[in-house]
C-alpha cells in the first residue's frame, strides 16, 4: 500500500472515529444520573436559580437539540465551554495537555530504555537468570494495578526513604519556567533556569516510572520474542560465519530487524500511556489532563469530558498513522509493495 493511500485511508477513518466517539460520549454523559446545574448552583439553590443556570448552560433544551448544537460547534473546531471552569474546553486542554504529554513521553522513553536492553539480554541469555528476572518484571508490570504500585512507591521513596517527591511538577518555592511549550523541562532549558529544570526532572522520575512500568513488561516480552526469531535467521548465521563479533551481529543485524515488529507496539503503548496517565496523575497530583478529567467527571462537566475523549481519540488515530508510516520506512518489503 502506498504512502499516500495509507494517509488518505487513515484520514477517512479519522472522520468515522471522531463521529463515533462524539455520539457515544454524548450519549453516555447524558445517561449518567445527576444534575450539573445542581452541582454548580449548590444544594440549597432555589428552583428559580436552578432554572437560570440550566438556561445559561443550555441544559434546558431537549437532548437532541443539545446534540445538534454540539455537533455544529465540533465541526467548527469548538469543543464547547466547560461547565466547571467556565472557560473554552479547547483552552483548558491546551493548558493541561502539555503536562500529560511530558509525562507520557518521559514514561515511553523510560520504558524503551529499560525494556529494549532487557528484552535483548533475555533473548541472548535465554532461560538464564537475566531471562528469569525479565519474566518477573514483565508479569509484575502487567498484573499490578497502577494505583497500587504508585501508592507503594510513594510510601517507599517519599515516606520511608525520602529521596523523591511525592506530588507536583516542581518544588514549592521554585518558580515555574515561562510558558513556551508547556513542557517544564524544555521551557526551563530555553529560559536557562537549571534550578527549575532539575526540580522538574526530579518530580518527573516517580510518576513516569509508575506509568512506564506496565508497558515495560510488554515491550520486554515483544523484543525478546522478536530477537529470538531474528537470531535464527540465515543472515545472522552468515554474519557470525564471516567473523563478526557477537556485539556487532546483535547491534548491526539482529536488533534493527527485531525492532521492526515492535514499532506498532511502541506506538500503541504511547496511546495507552496517555489514557493511563489519568490514574497516575490523580495519585501524584500531577496537574495534567488526568486531574482535569477526574475533576470534570466529579462535577458532571459534560463538555470537558467529551472534549478530552475526542482529542484523545484523535491523537490515538494520528499515532497509528505515524506508526504505519514509520513501519513503511523501516521495512523495505512494504516500500516495494507501495
Amino acid at each position: 500500500m502506498s504512502l499516500i493511500s495509507t494517509i488518505l485511508r487513515r484520514l477517512v477513518l479519522l472522520v468515522f472515529v471522531v463521529a463515533g466517539v462524539a455520539i457515544i460520549t454524548f450519549t453516555i454523559s447524558h445517561l449518567i444520573p445527576g444534575d450539573p446545574a445542581q452541582l454548580i448552583a449548590g444544594d440549597k439553590a432555589s428552583a428559580q436559580t436552578l432554572a437560570h443556570v440550566r438556561q445559561e448552560l443550555g441544559l434546558d433544551k431537549p437532548v437532541t437539540q443539545q446534540f445538534v448544537i454540539y455537533v455544529k460547534q465540533l465541526l467548527s473546531g469548538d469543543l464547547g465551554q466547560s461547565l466547571r471552569t467556565r472557560r473554552p474546553v479547547a483552552g483548558d486542554i491546551a493548558l493541561f495537555l502539555p503536562a500529560t504529554l511530558e509525562l507520557g513521553i518521559a514514561a515511553l522513553v523510560m520504558a524503551i530504555m529499560i525494556g529494549v536492553p532487557l528484552g535483548v539480554l533475555s533473548a541472548i541469555y535465554k532461560d538464564g537468570p537475566v531471562d528469569q528476572a525479565a519474566r518477573v518484571v514483565s508479569v509484575a508490570g502487567i498484573s499490578m494495578p497502577v494505583f497500587w504500585f504508585g501508592l507503594a512507591l510513594i510510601l517507599l521513596f517519599y515516606v520511608k526513604i525520602p529521596i523523591l517527591p511525592g506530588s507536583g511538577r516542581i518544588t514549592l518555592g521554585i518558580a515555574a519556567p515561562p510558558r513556551i511549550t508547556g513542557f517544564f523541562l524544555v521551557d526551563s532549558l530555553v529560559a536557562g533556569d537549571l534550578k527549575a529544570f532539575w526540580s522538574s526532572l526530579y518530580h518527573l522520575v516517580l510518576p513516569a516510572f509508575v506509568l512506564a512500568f506496565a508497558n515495560l513488561g510488554i515491550i520486554t516480552r515483544q523484543i525478546r520474542a522478536s530477537m529470538l526469531d531474528v537470531l535464527q535467521e540465515d543472515y545472522v548465521r552468515t554474519a557470525r560465519a564471516n567473523g563478526l563479533s557477537r556485539s556487532a551481529v546483535i547491534l548491526r543485524h539482529a536488533l534493527p530487524n527485531a525492532l521492526i515488529p515492535s514499532v506498532t507496539l511502541l506506538g500503541l503503548a504511547f496511546g495507552d500511556l496517555l489514557y493511563g496517565a489519568v490514574l497516575t496523575e490523580t495519585i501524584f497530583a500531577w496537574p495534567g489532563m488526568g486531574s482535569y478529567v477526574v475533576s470534570s467527571i466529579q462535577t458532571l462537566d459534560f463538555p470537558a469530558v467529551m472534549g478530552f475523549t475526542i482529542v484523545a481519540s484523535l491523537g490515538y488515530v494520528l499515532i497509528n498513522l505515524a506508526v504505519d508510516l514509520t513501519y513503511m520506512v523501516l521495512d523495505p518489503q512494504i516500500r516495494e509493495l507501495g
